[in-house]
Parts: structure tokens; sequence; C-alpha cells
């Protein structure tokens, strides 16, 4: 089998122009990033057009360290729902050159089932996160040289709530000191940085609707508090409109294409572990306005990316999917059926059968949401047909649709028995209006209560003095109405990342709370769960190289 860089290198792409040409965008709107990608305006957006068409959410079960295939099996049914005359766009999130340097190697779909140019996408792309990046490192300097310029007037912050971010996997840099040598150097004081996908511009970014919408978010970002115990935020400082102006570009979607060069927008990239997990309401938006069906994603498991989607994304935009489609691997279901990790890619019938378990609690959440479910397995070469009997006829007991993905090796052909079978749930068992789980005008810890019970299955949740204190100020503030935002492992339903299957009598610990005024969301840290990942003993980044004047490593 071929690399996904040799795939990727050897398919044809059509010019950009030609790709949004297909999907109805004027030739006068696209802003060309080279031949093979574009910007679009978000004025394309008509909302009566995104109100007709069908959105479809690709989730998982809790995924294994490699992944499930989410990317893979999005871009795979968009291209089978293509074949069977569906016009149909994919939404995705951009990667981060975190993990693609760090475990993953790109993100961006696999085989024969891709969006393209793949490496451009996996690296750096249009510049949306190198933007993010520099817009939140900008407040960040503008907000040190405020405490500087105005020490001697008497102005300082009690507590500091921005750090730094940075798209590179570095524990080095979790906790830091700035400021040290010569009073010219600024004021000294503790700080850290957390990982672009983590940083509340690029939340502010996949939520804000428009630029407007952009600059009263960023103005609201709130920074710290003073030493009279009032909150500092960006308006303060007067500067939000040249942060607007390094996201403008940033803000429009990006157009690119498929394998089978249809077209795909992929825009945003928050993680779902540390953040919301989804790409941009306004490529989710511009997609919808343009295909009469749209396949997005939301990051990890259901239980962090599709929670996130419905209590978050859906919340804030007014978009409910029709369906979503639950992706298993038969590799997932054995790690959390207890075989070990090392010898998951082996038979073991008994290990598959207890790890439905997991599955089995997915699809309860995703119908607790009033989602209709269509379970999607994700074929690897090592299975074998047995295994895919055992899952088929479970879904056939549960009274869940199911279909295997194929796409990874044959393309949009490889997928079409997934289409038919979401067009078919689509017209004939559409999802019910979407039960969220928590009205905005509950208490933080009763939200907090609601996701930790009915969507972990924990007993409860504990607050440290510190997320204690947090939600004293965020009363004190009057937004205990912002939808929280739960920073937790993704390998397991709790915070213990081994604890695999479906765990119960735990209760999740918060151990701080990020309050995000701009992104309009309460971030929960619960467990060690880190906003800073470290890299592997052995990164991807060994195995990316130039040969000949050509990318290898990219997977």
């Amino acid at each position: 089998m071929k690399s996904d860089i040799e795939i990727a290198r050897e398919t044809p792409l059509a010019p950009i122009a030609d790709v949004a040409a297909k999907m109805g965008v004027p030739a006068e709107s696209v802003k060309p990033y080279g031949r093979f990608c574009a910007k679009l305006p978000i004025e394309l957006i008509d909302e009566e057009k995104v109100k007709k068409s069908k959105l479809i959410l690709v989730t998982a079960i809790t995924p294994t360290k490699a992944g499930i295939g989410k990317t893979t099996v999005s871009v795979g049914l968009a291209l089978g729902m293509n074949r069977i005359g569906k016009k149909t766009i994919v939404a995705l999130r951009e990667p981060s050159l975190g993990p693609c340097f760090g475990m993953k190697g790109g993100a961006a779909g696999g085989g024969y089932a891709q969006v393209l140019p793949m490496d451009k996408i996996n690296l750096h792309f249009t510049g949306d996160f190198h933007a993010v990046t520099t817009a939140h490192n900008m407040i960040t300097a503008l907000m040190d040289n405020y405490i500087y310029q105005h020490r001697d007037e008497g102005f300082a912050l009690r507590e500091v709530l921005w750090k730094r971010v940075l798209d590179i996997n570095d524990r080095n840099l979790r906790n830091v000191v700035t400021g040290l040598g010569p009073k010219t150097n600024g004021v000294t004081m503790e700080s850290g940085f957390d990982i672009t996908p983590a940083s509340e511009i690029m939340a502010i970014l996949c939520l804000a609707k428009d630029l407007d919408d952009l600059r009263r978010r960023i103005e609201n970002i709130l920074l710290g508090t003073t030493i009279d115990g009032k909150p500092f935020r960006v308006k303060d400082m007067g500067v939000a409109g040249s942060i607007c102006v390094l996201l403008k570009e940033a803000l429009r979607p990006n157009l690119v294409q498929t394998t089978e060069q249809t077209p795909a927008i992929v825009h945003g990239g928050p993680f779902a572990n540390i953040a919301h997990g989804c790409n941009s309401i306004l490529a989710t938006k511009m997609a919808l306005t343009y295909a009469d069906y749209v396949v997005t994603e939301a990051g990890f498991g259901a239980d962090l990316g599709a929670e996130k989607f419905y209590n978050i994304k859906c919340r804030k935009s007014g978009l409910e999917p029709a369906l979503t489609i639950l992706v298993a691997t038969t590799q997932g279901l054995k790690m959390h059926g207890g075989v070990p990790v090392e010898e998951i890619k082996q038979p073991n019938m008994d290990g598959l059968k207890e790890g439905m378990k997991n599955l089995d609690r997915h699809i309860q959440n995703l119908q607790d949401f009033g989602q209709s479910v269509v379970v999607c397995f994700n074929r690897y070469a090592t299975d074998t047909d047995e295994e895919i009997e055992i899952c088929r006829q479970h879904c056939k007991e549960m009274n869940v649709g199911f279909a295997v993905n194929n796409a990874f090796n044959e393309g949009g052909s490889g997928a079409v028995e997934l289409a038919q079978l979401v067009v078919d749930t689509i017209e004939n068992k559409p999802s019910k209006p979407l039960k969220l789980s928590y009205d905005d005008n509950a208490s933080v810890e009763e939200k907090a209560k609601a996701v930790a019970r009915n969507v972990y299955g924990a007993d409860g949740v504990v607050f440290a003095p510190a997320a204690k204190r947090m939600i004293d100020k965020i009363n004190e503030m009057g937004i205990a109405h912002y939808p929280v935002c739960v920073a937790k492992t993704q390998y397991s339903f709790s915070a213990d990342q081994k604890a695999y299957g479906v765990p119960t009598g735990f209760k999740i610990n918060i151990r701080d709370i990020v309050i995000n005024c701009g992104a309009e969301m309460i971030v929960l840290i619960a467990g060690d769960i880190l906003r800073m990942p470290g890299l592997p003993k052995s990164p991807q980044a060994e195995r990316i190289d130039m040969v000949n004047g050509e990318i290898i490593g990219l997977s």
C-alpha cells in the first residue's frame, strides 16, 4: 500500500477556480492562495440556504492513541455521497503542527480519502494558525507593555490570566518566568505557553459570525484582575482593532479539494480534549450554502467532540445535525475490551465483544441528545470478516444502522454503502430536535455535573480550591450563563487516561477553570490534562524529511 503522501502526490488536482465553480462560487469571489487553495469571503453565506441543507456530524468511540479515522471517514463519506448523486461538501478542521510533528504526522484524512494538497494543509496552509498565534502573542506583548508603561502610575494586575501560545509540542514552555534582567526588560512575572489550538483566539475565530462579532469578542477577552479587583480586558488597552487586522484574512474559510476533486472547506483547528474541538461556524455555514449535504467532524471521542459540538457550537449557531455517525474500529473496541494495546491488531473475539460496551455508551449518549445514529466500521487491513460480522450483528440488535467504510483503500466507491445508509436514515428517521445537556441559566456547578453524570457516567464533580475561586469570580462577573468546555483526557470517559471501556464509580476532579469571555465559554480543567502537550520519545519529526525536493514522512 502506498503512503498517504505518495497517493496525494500522484493524484491530479483541479485548479481551485474549477473547484469553486463546481460549488457554484463566482470566480471573482475566489481569493487564490497558489493554484490549489483559496479563501472564500464570508459574505457568500446564505442563511436561508443553510437552513435547507442537511448537516451530518462524524464522531467516534473513545479513541486509541493512533486514532479511529474520523477524518478519513468524513472525507470518504463525502466522496461516497457524491458518487450516488448527492451534492456534498466536507467541512473539516485544520491540522496543528504539534501532532503532525509529534504523534500523527498529518491530519488530512488517509489513503484515497484525503483533502489535498495534503502537504500544504498539514504545513502552514494559508497561514491561519500563524495568524492566531501572532494575534494571541501580540495581545500578551501589549499587555506586558501596558503594565510596564503604567506601573509608575500605580497600575498593576493582581492576577494575570492571559499567557502565550505556540503551535509546537514543547513541555519546557508550560511554565516560564518573563521579564528577567534590568528594569528595561519589563516586569518580572510568571507566565507559560499553551498550544495554539487551545488559544481563546482560536475558539473566537471558530465561533465568530463576522468581523464585527470578531471585534466584539476580542474586546471582551479577560486578561486579568486589577489591584482593586476589577476585570482588565483587551478593550481597556484600546488595541482590539489591531488584533482584528491580524485576523482579517484568517476569518475567511479555506477552500481545497478531495482526492476525487470534490470541494472541501478546511478552517479552524481547536482540539477537543483542551478546547471545543470543532471547525468554524463560518466554514460549516459556507458549506451548507453550497451543498445539499455537509459532512463535518468533531474531535476525539463523542464524549468530548460531539458533546461540545452540540452544547457549544450548535447552541451558539443554531445548527442541528440531521444525523450523527459514530466511527468504530476493531482495534479501539478490543482496547476497551481489556486487550493489551500491543495485541489489539490480533484477532480476539472476547475482547471485541467486551469492548462493545464503550460503543453502546456512546450510542446512548448521542441518542440522548436526540440524534439518529449510524455506526460506521472503519476497516483496517488486519480486520477479519468474522470481526466485522460480529459488529454488524451487535448494531442490528441495538437497532442502529451499520456500514463498513473502505474509502481508505477504494476512495468514494468504498463508502457507497455508508453513503446510501446515511441518506436513507436522514430521509426516513432524521434526528429529533437537539436536546442540550443543560440550560444557559444553570450554574457552573450544575452544568459540570450534567456533563459528568449524563455523558461521562461519573458519580459527580469535585472542584479544587482554585476552581472554586474562579467560580466565585464568574458569578461576580455575571457570566455563569456561558456554556462549559471540559478539558479532559481523550482516552477515557473518566479523567484517568488508562480507565478504558466504560468506567464506573468515579468523580471528575476540576482542578482549575479558565474564563474565556471572548469565546463566551468556561473551560473546566479536569484531572491532569495539559494544554501544552509534550513530544513522545520518538516524535514523527524524526521521519519527516525532504528527499530529492519532495517531502516524505507526512501520513
